[in-house]
């Protein structure tokens, strides 16, 4: 059977790919087992009397001898005494008749003597026989027993063989995805690097199976700089605003209408302010909305501010009328909207906190030049620039997201457009509340990353139809809230190869740059024959180069460990792993994965879910066991190659 590679499998664009599952349906067998054989001899040994032979033979003739020494010594000396009788006989010292009588006993004596050693060396002759006989048959038994255990050998040799080729062929990663019918992904915990790796392997699918992307990185950590090469391999040229720098050239909110703009500001200015209430937010909405009847429609961030310094009444009206901003008639309306000379001390204050905070983005869209079509933007905030302007800033994004959205028709396709936000728990509740209704209302996919598990955050957490994912959470707290969440009883798998490529990876450098500063609208055609994924992934990013160092026995047979969802161990994830929680119609799953996006490069990876290779298994084979017949190598046809434009439907 040939290697399982990726692309015997295709993306599936209702699915959302949050990483890889790492798992052994056929545990390694070991060493082959030992076959039998019998003690080394010499080749001669057959031609060679046996030493153990020879040895019996010589202690039975030992032995007979000491029992037959008596009877040889009075064998002999009747022997003697037949020769003196015999020779008395001769001489005439004995009669003849004596001497016979004589010679025939001690003769006969000797002969019962002779006959009787004859006999002794019979029987042990008879004994030697008996035991090389008795040897001879344990010498077959052994052969026979040996010859049994070479036939078990060979047959535990052939099952361990198989054992062995379904091992070393079998997968090894499984994807980790949830269906589209889910309406967002929490993600809770996890570093920059972490991020990366996913922000790179979901948006990489996304893109891959034909959608649109939009990532607003709040972070300040440039996670989606490997998408973003990637998306260039494959042929887009994606838009990358880096704020406030960009701010004159993004024009999101532009065509919105003077009521939705109004609620967009609104929201901005409480950026600042935790815990103001619903009937603060609607008071600034009233002064905003009048503001803008004002002005009309079209109105820019700095005739809103100017309108506002001018109800506040700081600075000098005059040099706003020399500038431009505002009107004679503009001005002399904006003095009576709350009553002719306005002395109401609520009102001037608030208009003084809203021109504060709104100067911020006073140049909001005064360079708006037209942009070409691009499947992937990215909105991120300058780490130089201030936290509070970038808090201000992430808040409109995200605002004038939403009433773009809830103007949107629903979607036929859901998650055909995606929205990552890294670094949601930077925004209020509230406008995390609006931003997760116009998504699920539109059909968009929704994707929240939460570095920490801030009160707003665990009142949302998994909120709704989502799916919860957990990435290394370093602060206690979060960490035992996120145990509770997913229950301490899970006992998970984790992959040596994703604990030793965590280790090995650096931090993320530098930051974006900037696509929208020099944008120009005769673009330099790209090529587009790039099209392969995993190849893009391995050339374009770091986590693909840093596999790629990885030797290919490494790759495929990991170690691996087991422990249990606890706060220390949660504690203690490695940078790409990810605890993914959803609902399903069977109950409730939880699986560990690791959204290294260079995985999708290895040999025995598949894109199948675990659950769906062991479906089609069965339906192959109805008798098939978990873990005893080897997952189908071919799970559909190889997908067409990778085209960012067009995408595939």
């Amino acid at each position: 059977m040939t290697d399982v590679h990726p692309e015997h499998a295709q993306l599936q664009a209702d699915r959302i790919y949050l990483g890889w599952q790492y798992i052994l349906l056929h545990p390694d067998p070991g060493p082959p087992p030992k076959r039998p054989s019998p003690a080394e001899e010499p080749p001669d040994a057959a031609a060679r009397p046996d030493p153990a032979e020879q040895e019996l033979l010589r202690r039975e003739r030992m032995q007979e001898d000491m029992l037959n020494r008596p009877v040889r010594v009075f064998r002999m000396f009747m022997l003697v005494l037949s020769v003196l009788i015999l020779g008395a006989g001769v001489g005439g010292y004995l009669a003849w008749p004596f001497a016979l009588a004589g010679l025939t006993a001690a003769g006969g004596v000797a002969a019962i003597c002779s006959y009787a050693l004859l006999q002794g060396d019979r029987a042990v002759k008879y004994r030697v026989l008996e035991q090389q006989a008795r040897n001879e048959r344990q010498r077959e038994e052994r052969d026979k027993e040996l010859f049994r255990a070479q036939e078990e050998h060979a047959q535990r040799y052939r099952e361990w063989q198989e054992s062995k080729e379904r091992h070393d062929r079998q997968l090894t990663w499984y994807a980790v995805a949830v269906p589209d019918e889910i309406d967002r992904i929490d993600v809770a915990g996890g570093t920059l690097p972490g991020w990366s790796a996913l922000i790179t392997l979901l948006g990489a699918t996304r893109l891959y199976t034909g959608g649109h992307l939009t990532v607003l990185d709040l972070s300040e950590g440039a996670i989606a700089k490997d998408l973003i090469e990637l998306a260039r391999k494959g042929g887009d040229d994606p838009l990358v605003w880096v704020l406030p720098v960009d701010l004159p050239k993004l024009d999101l909110g532009a065509t919105l209408k003077p009521e939705a703009f109004a609620d967009v500001l609104a929201h901005v200015v409480s950026v600042s302010e935790e815990h103001r209430t619903t009937r603060d937010l609607s008071f600034d909405n009233a002064i905003l909305e009048r503001v803008l009847e004002v002005l009309g429609e079209n109105a820019t961030i700095s005739q809103v501010t100017a309108a506002l310094r001018a109800l506040a009444q700081v600075g000098d009206p005059r040099d706003d009328l020399r500038f431009g901003l505002i009107t004679a008639t503009q001005l002399e309306r904006i003095g009576t909207l709350f009553g002719r000379g306005v002395s109401d001390r609520v009102v001037i204050e608030r208009a003084w906190a809203l021109e504060s905070q709104l100067r911020k983005l006073e140049t909001l869209g005064t360079q708006a030049v037209r942009l070409p079509p691009a499947r992937l933007r990215v909105v991120s905030m300058d780490r130089q620039a201030g936290v509070f302007g970038n808090r201000v800033l992430g808040t409109y994004v995200a605002t004038a997201l939403t009433h773009i959205l809830r103007q949107s028709p629903a979607s036929d396709r859901p998650w055909y457009h995606t929205i990552i936000v890294a670094g949601a728990d930077k925004l209020r509740g509230d406008v995390l509340d609006r931003l997760m209704d116009a998504c699920e209302t539109s059909r968009t996919g929704l994707v929240l990353t939460y570095r920490s598990l801030t009160p707003t955050v665990r009142e949302r957490l998994g909120r709704g139809h989502a799916a919860v994912a957990f990435m290394r959470l370093g602060n206690a707290e979060d960490a035992r809230v996120a145990s509770e969440h997913v229950g301490t009883e899970h006992r998970l798998e984790l992959a040596q190869l994703t604990e030793t490529i965590s280790e090995s990876l650096p931090g993320l450098d530098g930051g974006y740059t900037s696509t929208i500063a020099q944008m120009d609208d005769d673009r330099e055609a790209r090529d587009e024959s790039h099209a392969d994924l995993a190849g893009d992934i391995t050339e374009s990013t770091e986590w693909g180069r840093t596999a790629d160092k990885i030797s290919e026995k490494e790759r495929v047979l990991q170690r691996s460990r087991e422990f249990l969802v606890e706060p220390h161990q949660l504690q203690q994830l490695p940078t790409t792993s990810v605890i993914v929680t959803d609902a399903t119609a069977q109950g409730r799953r939880v699986r560990l994965a690791d959204a290294n996006p260079a995985i999708l490069t290895f040999p025995k990876t598949t894109l199948g879910e675990l659950e769906e290779v062991r479906e089609a298994v069965l339906a192959l084979d109805p008798t098939a066991r978990d873990g005893e017949e080897e997952p189908p190598p071919n799970l559909g046809p190889p997908p067409p190659r990778l085209d960012w434009r067009k995408g595939r439907q």
